[in-house]
C-alpha cells in the first residue's frame, strides 16, 4: 500500500492527495445526500456552537418539526462516542439543519422524486439573514482537519462512496482538490497560507513530474 507523501504549509501537514486528487461537487447528482449519510452529525467547535445558537431563532421556522424536537431535548449539537462535538442528527441519520425541499408525493404515489437536501444554516447565510454560514468542517469538506495538540494540525483527504460523483467532475474539469476548496481554506487559514500552499502544490507538481 503506497501511503501519499506529507508536506508542510506554514506548520500544517497536509496530505500531497489534498494537491493531486481532484473533486467538485455535482449536487445535481448527489442532492445533498452528505448531510444526510453517516453515524453522527458534523463536527463543531464551540466557537460554532455559539454561532449557531445565535442564528437558531432564524433558522429555526425553516427546520422539520423532528429537527426542532432534537434541538428541545439535546441542544444544536451533542459528544459523539469519540467525545467530539457534532451536530445533531435526526433518526440517527441527518443533520438536524439538513432539511428536503423536494415536494411530497400526492396521495396517489404520484409525483414522487428522490430527496434534494439543503442546509438551513447555509440558505439564511446566502439569502443575508445571518453572518454564520456552517461549521468549517463542512465547508472543508473532502478534506478533514485532525488536531494531534501541541497546535499541531493535519489535513488529510477523505474518499466516501456518496461523493463518487464529484470525484468524476473534479477530473472532467482537472480541478484539483485544494483549489476546489479555496474559499473554505482561506476562511479557516487565512490567505496569506493559501498563497503558500499554491506554491507548495506547484513545486510538488513539478517535482513530480
Amino acid at each position: 500500500m503506497n501511503i501519499p507523501p506529507i508536506l508542510e504549509v506554514g506548520g500544517i501537514l497536509i496530505s500531497s492527495e489534498i494537491i493531486t486528487e481532484c473533486f467538485c461537487c455535482d449536487y445535481e447528482k448527489c442532492k445533498g445526500i452528505c448531510c444526510v449519510e453517516g453515524d453522527a452529525g458534523a463536527p463543531v467547535t464551540l466557537d460554532e456552537i455559539a454561532a449557531i445558537e445565535d442564528c437558531l431563532d432564524t433558522v429555526w421556522p425553516d427546520l422539520s418539526a423532528s429537527a426542532q424536537s432534537v434541538i428541545d431535548k439535546q441542544g444544536v449539537a451533542y459528544a459523539d462516542r469519540d467525545g467530539d462535538m457534532v451536530t445533531s442528527i435526526v433518526r440517527g441519520r441527518e443533520c438536524v439543519f439538513a432539511r428536503s425541499l423536494t415536494p411530497d408525493p400526492s396521495p396517489k404515489g404520484e409525483g414522487s422524486q428522490e430527496p434534494c437536501w439543503l442546509c438551513m444554516l447555509e440558505r439564511a447565510y446566502r439569502n443575508g439573514k445571518t453572518h454564520f454560514c456552517k461549521p468549517i468542517s463542512c465547508s472543508l469538506y473532502p478534506i478533514r482537519e485532525k488536531n494531534f495538540g501541541n497546535n499541531l494540525i493535519g489535513l488529510n483527504y477523505h474518499r466516501w462512496e456518496v461523493c463518487r460523483d464529484a470525484v468524476e467532475k473534479g477530473k472532467a474539469l482537472g480541478l484539483p482538490v485544494y483549489k476546489f476548496l479555496k474559499e473554505p481554506l482561506i476562511r479557516r487559514f487565512g490567505e496569506a497560507w493559501y498563497e503558500e500552499l499554491c506554491e507548495v502544490a506547484n513545486l510538488f507538481d513539478t517535482q513530480k513530474d
